[in-house]
């Protein structure tokens, strides 16, 4: 049983789903928690994924606490009718925790998709960093995406069913990036490309409202009016608490393009048609430098080590000058850019899915 609630889970999830329902010894049950609603449909849509169970908690005003308690009290009697022999969460959102603590409590096997990233600040980033903690110590088989995630999880004593898969996410782009892509929204299919270089910025993240994304918002101000030919994407998320500080901040530049969340094919198939990106994503990180693209990071923090060590993204932070910096650097100097657009993507080659099936084959001693 896959179980997953936000869009980012199912992205990284529906490659895997669609690889084990390609193995007739693998009966493979869906069930959604709602902890998104229409963003995590649209990808649901796209993979074509037969969902078994939703549990619908998505309401006004959730909070970490309903998330987790509705996700407890619901997930029981589909656990029980079920008796799934491996229940497989994602990542870090409180979906992938509640989850894993209600198989516990039916004393059903854990599998962590995307496990051992750590910044081992537990409020950064909140609540994520403890969600795949959590998770960790609860997990029988764990799914690194690096060597790296794997020294993570064993520098906690977890030892034993650690398999090094690559991540799914790029076995996603290999589905949804195409050369002759038509967009979806009508808000990108009314953007010109022609003769600029387009930065995609995405910034939500719970620790960066605020200050934060007001500095974010005065160092993308900066940016686009220091160059003729650079001009911004910004997808907005629905949070209203994002979206009243972007709209009062950037809503009045033409060069600022502030379109509505877009579906995992547009997503995609933008940031590869973009110069560089802006984010406080995970994910993002993980899937620009697979299409070439350099990735400045709006966070302080990034459990994505390798990826800086790599040469794939930078850390700027959250300050408006140390934002403008990092950026006007890749805009500047064509050498840095490029080391950057052509270094190794550290997470894998598309085949991350494969090689979980794999190592379930192993687990359960069906296969070698």
């Amino acid at each position: 049983m896959s179980v997953f609630g936000t869009r980012p889970e199912a992205i990284k999830m529906c490659p895997l789903i669609k690889e084990m329902q390609m193995h007739s010894e693998i009966k493979s049950v869906v069930c959604l928690t709602g902890q998104h609603k229409e963003m995590l449909q649209q990808v649901i849509d796209i993979f074509s994924i037969q969902v078994d169970y939703n549990l619908h908690i998505m309401k006004p005003l959730q909070t970490l606490t309903t998330i987790t308690t509705d996700i407890l009290i619901l997930m029981k009697p589909i656990l029980e009718k079920e008796r799934p022999d491996i229940v497989l969460v994602h990542g870090d959102t409180t979906t992938s925790f509640a989850v894993a603590l209600a198989a516990f409590y039916e004393k059903i096997p854990v599998g962590h998709v995307e496990a051992g990233l750590r910044t081992y600040d537990k409020y950064a980033p909140f609540p994520e960093e403890m969600n795949r903690t959590l998770t960790s110590r609860i997990a029988d088989i764990h799914f690194a995406p690096t060597r790296a995630n794997q020294l993570c999880l064993e520098k906690e004593n977890i030892y034993n069913n650690i398999f090094v898969t690559g991540n799914t996410v790029i076995d996603a782009l290999n589905t949804t990036v195409r050369e002759d892509y038509q967009f979806k929204s009508e808000q990108l299919k009314s953007i010109s490309f022609v003769g600029k270089r387009m930065i995609l910025v995405t910034a939500h993240r719970r620790e960066n409202l605020g200050k934060p994304l007001e500095q974010i918002c005065e160092a993308i101000k900066e940016i686009v009016d220091s160059y003729s030919d650079i001009e911004v994407v910004y997808p907005v998320h629905l949070n209203p608490k994002v979206r009243e500080t972007v709209t009062k901040m950037l809503e009045k530049n033409p060069k600022i393009h502030l379109i509505d969340p877009i579906d995992v094919e547009d997503m995609h198939n933008l940031m590869a048609r973009s110069y560089l990106v802006m984010t406080d994503s995970g994910g993002i990180q993980e899937e620009a430098p697979s299409c070439g693209i350099p990735v400045v990071v709006l966070r302080n923090e990034t459990e994505r080590r390798e990826a800086i060590e790599a040469g794939t993204v930078l850390l700027a932070g959250t300050k408006r000058e140390d934002i403008v910096r990092e950026v006007k650097l890749l805009i500047e100097d064509g050498v840095k850019y490029q080391e950057m657009a052509r270094a190794v993507n550290p997470y894998g080659d598309g085949h991350a899915s494969e090689r979980i099936v794999e190592a379930l084959f192993l687990y359960f001693g069906g296969k070698e």
